[in-house]
């Protein structure tokens, strides 16, 4: 039964409430009306509280495009004279994989945290003009968020100079384990990490980003909404045997993503050569895993702690994976 309180009444005074559409079309009607979202102006205190379903396309200037991918770009801009990222997304092949995308994107639009990239504006609606590029045709959506910096963890690891200190690579990890303890928390699964979906903020600070294969959990019970995830994929080297085989995503899933990222930090290494369809294969069929017998888990410690907590990352049954709660408890627990 609907509360008889305005909710207005629960807000802040100075809390500018309206509502705009942006619902998916692949989520469930409340009897006729479209699903909404609260929005709110971007400017201010509020800037922290939620995610707005209108994007001021006056507001968003000095665009420059800084990269692309399989379902759209990537811009810099400002928006409210604050520096953002704006991810511009387009119809590609499939384009059932393609919405799918968009929405997912927003699975965690609700949600506040360190180490999480923060949104703050999404719209269905086109600006009208070609400033975001390809305007108008084969446009699904677009999406504002925080520019948490220019580097990624991909970056990181394989343009640096020298290899990264293990200290560091701890520290990396830990601020990925409280990302997934966040979102795992609130019921949601990333399902593509990876070190290119980590960005590394001027601070040093690691930020979960591109939720487009992400889910939320309760969706998993929706067998046929859970098949066409499946479509969208993710990272094959990546991505957990379980996933592979089709079988339903759990946060064990993003546990294992977890194990090949941290193997790359301390290795500085590919996960896997070969065939696509090979390492595949291999995977589920035979269990294989990124190498443990590298020179950095041949020490005592904490090369030790290192091999064996990947050990328990990549364990063919997700019920046997730590949580990312653990994670974050063991790696405090690594010696230096």
């Amino acid at each position: 039964m609907p509360s008889p309180i305005p909710v207005t009444r629960l807000l802040p005074r100075d809390f500018g409430l309206n509502l705009g559409v942006c619902s998916s079309p692949l989520t469930k009607q409340l009897g006729h009306a479209t699903l909404r979202v609260p929005v709110n102006a971007f400017h201010g205190k509020l800037a922290c509280r939620l995610w707005s379903s209108v994007i001021h396309w006056r507001e968003l200037d000095d665009l420059e495009p800084i990269g692309s991918g399989g379902f759209g770009l990537v811009f810099r801009a400002t928006y409210f004279g604050e520096t953002v990222a704006v991810k511009r997304v387009k119809c590609a092949k499939n384009k059932l994989a393609s919405r799918q995308s968009f929405w997912a994107e927003l699975n965690a639009a609700h949600l506040r945290h360190e180490n999480l990239v923060r949104v703050i504006a999404a719209s269905t609606q086109d600006n009208g003009e070609d400033s975001l590029g390809a305007s108008g045709d084969g446009v699904i959506g677009t999406i504002i968020m925080e520019y948490a910096g220019d580097v990624n963890l991909q970056q990181a690891i394989y343009s640096a100079a020298e290899p990264l200190r293990p200290e560091s690579c701890v520290r990396y990890a830990t601020d990925m384990a409280r990302g997934l303890c966040h979102l795992h928390a609130h019921r949601v699964v990333h399902l593509d990490l990876k070190p290119a979906n980590v960005i590394v903020s001027r601070a040093g600070v690691c930020k979960l980003a591109d939720f487009g294969c992400s889910l939320k959990l309760e969706v998993v019970c929706d067998r046929d909404a859970s098949a066409r995830r499946m479509e969208i994929g993710g990272t094959y080297t990546h991505r957990a045997p379980e996933l592979l085989r089709g079988e339903d995503a759990t946060p064990g899933a993003d546990v294992y993503s977890f194990g090949v990222t941290f193997w790359q930090l301390l290795t500085r290494d590919p996960p896997y050569e070969g065939e696509r369809q090979h390492i595949l294969y291999a995977v589920v069929a035979f269990n294989l895993r990124p190498d443990l017998n590298k020179h950095v888990f041949s020490q005592p410690e904490p090369g030790r702690s290192f091999k064996e907590l990947l050990s328990r990352c990549w364990s063919a049954e997700p019920s046997q994976r730590p949580s990312a709660e653990q994670l974050l408890a063991e790696l405090s627990e690594i010696p230096p």
